[in-house]
């Protein structure tokens, strides 16, 4: 076990870049912003598999790792990142390294996109993933993608979250010349529109877009 969690958060926190990228954290008092909901929803659903597409430096891999760990059901995070903003997730032994330094041997990661993932092995050998967190490339197509890619594999009850899914703004992360505009809030209106899923926004931070088939119970 990697320790009581107030100090895991603190140990967390250590590394700047795990206050950003728009999760509602705040430091001073260890909140995990958003970070309370990936955490909450893997202790209640107790899955045996998280997906987790995009992730800047980890963030939400390793609190949902964590949560995982606390269920002590052996779960684990498949996180999808093809490590296009820069080179941080190219080398395995690095990565590897990164998520220990957390306590935490339960994060499965592949360096390649949804497209690749889903034409691997691993992908056809998975079973039944509980949650998916999709925070990748942050357009209406590549959110319907990586949904589409995992839908099949959702078990009853499970859901989809979607991060940066309710406003639409610019983005300069792949470098100025590679502006473009996050538009997973029209896929999140278009799904709102679908009978078959319900649809939860979490205007915190930059968004949290909750999804689940609607009908779906235990």
């Amino acid at each position: 076990m990697p320790g009581e969690l107030t100090d895991w958060i603190s140990r967390l926190y250590r590394d700047p870049a795990m206050a950003g990228m728009g999760q509602a954290q705040r430091v001073a008092d260890l909140n995990l912003g958003l970070g309370w909901i990936y955490y909450g929803l893997a202790r209640l659903l107790r899955p045996r598999h998280i997906a987790v597409v995009g992730s800047y430096r980890g963030f939400a891999p390793l609190v949902f790792a964590r949560a995982l760990a606390d269920n002590a059901e052996d779960g684990r995070v498949v996180f999808v990142d093809p490590s296009l903003v820069d080179d941080f997730w190219t080398d395995p032994a690095r990565v590897s390294k990164h998520f220990a330094a957390h306590g935490l041997a339960n994060i499965d990661h592949h360096c390649m996109t949804t497209e690749q993932f889903v034409d691997t092995a691993t992908w056809h050998g998975l079973g039944e993933i509980g949650i998916v967190l999709v925070d990748g490339y942050h357009t209406e197509a590549q959110a319907r993608l990586d949904h589409e890619a995992f839908a099949p594999k959702l078990a009853a009850c499970g859901c989809v979250l979607f991060h940066d899914s309710v406003r639409e703004r610019v983005s300069r992360i792949y470098g100025a010349d590679r502006a473009y505009t996050h538009t997973v809030k029209r896929y999140m209106d278009a799904l709102r529109a679908d009978p078959a899923w319900q649809v939860l926004d979490l205007p915190f931070g930059d968004g949290l877009t909750i999804v689940r088939r609607a009908g779906d119970s235990a």
